[in-house]
């Protein structure tokens, strides 16, 4: 691929997002970058700043100051710390690998402070009896449903992220062993998880009695079919699972992430090690399994029940 010869913003962000996509980053990731640095461009026109040359740590103090202010269109709600810092690091990612290809010759925010993201919880979480209400929900809807009903089995059985499900093949469902090989995890690395026998009996209805009719020449290998016989896509997989959720009268929001939420919640409540949750769930870093320990109630509650006078006490209003 070959450099900008401009440093315009707009051409250099087109530059980066290559470098990205040739590093082999998810394709969510890459989609997150390109929205968050689309919003930071669309901010410098306001400010006539066009090319990357004049971002400066005055500049970025301005931007800082701009989102503190922004409120989010659909819900008029303020952004949260860790968008905030996304959105930042955004920018400053970005800068650090244009002075790296020398498309800078300094590196302007090298010494830029980006602001605590705190740690948020996960805003819906689904008990294990509405998991089981929407599954359920899926079977009044034909074959599309039933085809619905084996992808939400797979999440919830496994609590593998949206893009991990879309690329999954047949061959990766070892249906004997109960066993799951994930081949596109975050930063591109494999792994083999359980999956529930239940699960792999839905998958097995589905290969011999539902995918045969989404199947098409271009389906290849992969084992969930879309309405259009191809693999499905990132946002049609969201759409599909959001749908349910509305239909069974929920009212959180939540998509095909939720999911990945109940397993994790789910199995440190039936007394799961948290190193097990974290090989189950992908994360590098076992400090992202131990948000989960903050949504996890039912230990807290025993010991809260067992221990604090308040709980103890036999005394009633009436």
């Amino acid at each position: 691929m070959k450099k900008p010869t401009s440093n315009h913003i707009w051409r250099c962000v087109f530059y980066y997002l290559q470098l990205c996509e040739a590093r082999g980053q998810a394709s969510d990731t890459i989609r997150g970058k390109k929205s968050g640095l689309k919003k930071f461009f669309v901010w410098c026109l306001t400010q006539n700043i066009r090319y990357i040359d004049d971002v400066t740590l005055d500049l970025m103090d301005s931007y800082m100051a701009y989102l503190n202010r922004y409120r989010q269109v659909l819900k008029d709600a303020p952004l949260c710390l860790a968008q905030k810092r996304n959105l930042l690091t955004f920018v400053k990612t970005f800068i650090e690998k244009m002075h790296a290809k020398a498309l800078l010759d300094t590196n302007p925010l090298l010494h830029m402070e980006l602001p605590s993201k705190g740690r948020a919880l996960p805003k819906a979480v689904f008990n294990e009896i509405e998991v089981e209400k929407m599954l359920s929900y899926t079977l009044q809807f034909g074959t599309r449903g039933y085809r619905d009903r084996v992808v939400m089995e797979t999440f919830y059985a496994t609590g593998i992220r949206r893009t991990e499900l879309l690329h999954l093949d047949i061959d990766d469902v070892n249906l004997s062993d109960n066993l799951l090989r994930v081949n596109h995890g975050k930063g591109n690395k494999e792994r083999i998880v359980p999956i529930s026998p239940r699960a792999c009996e839905w998958i097995a209805m589905y290969l011999t009695k539902i995918r045969p009719h989404f199947a098409s020449i271009a389906s290849g290998s992969a084992l969930f079919l879309a309405n259009n016989g191809k693999q499905y896509k990132a946002g049609k997989l969201s759409e599909m699972v959001g749908r349910y959720v509305r239909l069974c009268g929920m009212k959180r929001g939540g998509a095909c992430h939720l999911f990945r939420h109940a397993t994790a919640t789910i199995m440190l409540d039936n007394g799961a090690e948290l190193r097990h949750v974290q090989e189950m769930l992908g994360h590098a870093d076992i400090s992202t399994t131990q948000i989960y320990t903050h949504v996890s109630l039912v230990k807290l509650a025993e010991v809260y029940n067992r221990c604090h006078p308040s709980a103890l006490s036999a005394e009633r209003l009436y």
